[in-house]
């Protein structure tokens, strides 16, 4: 069976091509991490069917691992209550104090790891040939931990397997677990070879142009992140690097444009969040990025892509929100406005 890894690009309509392959003959299960993301999905669905169609299920990430994959086989004998969203303390205790609490509720970071230690990882796959002929993960960039493992042992399943995300956006995960894939996300084709080793094609083609974005962000971008990233678009957006208090005052209070902030957005009274907040979010047409006094100096020698890992990918999300111009400004000469 078929087994494709697509490695999108923000704005490129991920949702939209897992839309475009559900039909109503095979037998799709979709998962996706956020429970935000799945309501969309579902609404998605549902305009394009018209209805939701009964060979078409979609999970929340820990909903499917828990009612899924942990229920059938080990909840009873376990004597489990549900998860618990809280990180283990007990990872070194013995037996199952490593993965329960003391009232026998599993942490979500080690259910993952719970279910191949019990040995039933192989149950879950019979469990998923026998009710599914597709599985469709979106976000898959968030999967990390425990859960990203557990993923490469279902990949072996006798099924089509379609693995949707953008590698640049990750920016949360879905468990950690001590050091177990710390490293995952450190560099863009040691992760694209864990898929190949896991039976997987990449298809960097498909989604790597992007809808939101104009050729003037997205050449931003590959210039100063080193991030492949195209348009779909032909038209051209202003993109304006603003450092005079007078010019900057009008951009921080006009309440259409949101600014995106590293951290601490809410320690201004103004409309912003901060960089990696905005994922997902495809409303804003103006958007202004606040550069703290690091990225600000990477910025000003040409070093941005040089950033740690992780904010460079927050840095990606908040410029990629942008439809229409995009402003980039100190965040030193706004501090006078923090509450």
């Amino acid at each position: 069976m078929d087994k494709c890894l697509i490695l999108a690009v923000a704005g490129s309509g991920k949702t939209k091509f897992l839309i475009d392959q559900l039909d109503q003959e095979k037998r799709f299960l979709l998962i996706t991490y956020t429970v935000n993301n799945y309501h969309n999905i579902r609404l998605r669905i549902l305009r394009e069917f018209g209805h939701m169609p009964p060979n078409i299920e979609i999970f929340s990430y820990f909903s499917f691992l828990y009612s899924f994959c942990f229920k059938p086989f080990l909840r009873m004998n376990l004597n489990v209550e549900g998860i618990l969203f809280k990180e283990c303390q007990n990872r070194y205790a013995r037996g199952d104090d490593r993965f329960l609490s003391a009232s026998r509720w599993v942490y979500y970071n080690r259910l993952a790891k719970l279910i191949t230690e019990k040995g039933v990882i192989d149950g879950v796959k019979s469990r998923l040939e026998k009710y599914f002929d597709v599985l469709m993960i979106d976000e898959i960039q968030d999967f990390a931990g425990h859960d990203f493992n557990f993923l490469t042992q279902i990949a072996s399943c006798d099924m089509e397997m379609f693995f949707v995300g953008d590698f640049f956006q990750h920016t949360f995960d879905t468990s950690r677990d001590g050091n177990v894939n710390r490293d995952l996300h450190q560099d863009y084709d040691t992760y694209k070879q864990r898929f190949i080793d896991t039976g997987f094609t990449p298809n960097e083609n498909t989604l790597s142009h992007s809808h939101r974005c104009s050729p003037s962000v997205c050449g931003f971008i590959e210039e100063h992140l080193r991030i492949a990233i195209q348009s779909h678009r032909s038209d051209h957006t202003e993109i304006v690097c603003l450092s005079e208090i007078a010019d900057i005052e009008p951009i921080v209070s006009d309440i259409d444009t949101i600014k995106l902030f590293f951290r601490d957005r809410r320690k201004y009274p103004i409309y912003a969040k901060n960089w990696g907040e905005s994922k997902g979010e495809d409303h804003y047409q103006d958007v202004c990025i606040v550069l703290n006094d690091s990225s600000l100096k990477a910025f000003e020698k040409g070093k941005l892509h040089e950033i740690p890992q992780q904010s460079k990918n927050k840095l990606y999300v908040a410029l990629t929100r942008a439809r229409g111009r995009l402003f980039l400004i100190p965040e030193k000469k706004i501090k006078g406005l923090k509450q």
